[in-house]
């Protein structure tokens, strides 16, 4: 039988962090995360429609932190930062990305002696894309320098504040508010 909880311990772990920003112990202050170049913010995920299709989802759910944890080994891959989230329900499993480019995600996901390639290659041809037992989707946020703010307070680094090259600063003085952050404050904020 199928112990989901090693699995869910399993992908969780598979996708964690080793650097400095992965620490569980929160900042016990108002702090934002700053970066000076832009940004791709990538969600991907898979749905279990039908439990128990277990040949349809499990090989996707699987393959899906080896992947993360290929790209975490490369420095190079572009990655700057991996975060696992559940829900909603138990039938929803993914990730929230951040990316150095757009460039580098379509290059990790084209290259055909990586693991992602041939995933989605056998995800084609095996019929799973037809059968409604998973579902995959993904959203693309490409985020110029300047053009976003994160706030975290009493927080472990989180977000894009966990991510690879990105300074986590307090959020106080130009950069108390979300419109200070977004350089839109009036002076009322």
């Amino acid at each position: 039988m199928l112990d989901t909880r090693l699995l869910l311990r399993d992908l969780m772990q598979d996708t964690m962090s080793e650097d400095q920003h992965a620490s569980d112990t929160p900042i016990e202050q108002k702090v934002t995360a700053e970066r000076d170049d832009a940004f791709v913010v990538f969600h991907i995920g898979l749905r279990i429609n039908t439990f128990w299709k277990i040949h349809r989802w499990l090989p996707i759910f699987l393959v899906a932190p080896r992947m993360v944890r290929e790209l975490r080994s490369d420095s190079e891959s572009g990655l700057l930062g991996s975060r696992t989230v559940l829900g909603p329900g138990i039938r929803n499993v993914g990730f929230v990305q951040y990316w150095d480019s757009f460039e580098s995600l379509r290059e990790y996901a084209r290259d055909s002696d990586r693991l992602h390639f041939p995933a989605w290659q056998e995800y084609y041809e095996d019929g799973t894309k037809d059968d409604a037992a998973v579902g995959i989707w993904h959203e693309t946020y490409l985020v110029e320098a300047d053009q976003y703010e994160t706030v975290y307070n009493n927080m472990p680094p989180h977000g894009l504040a966990a991510s690879s090259g990105t300074e986590i600063v307090p959020a106080s003085g130009q950069r108390q508010t979300a419109a200070d952050r977004l350089g839109h404050s009036d002076d009322s904020d």
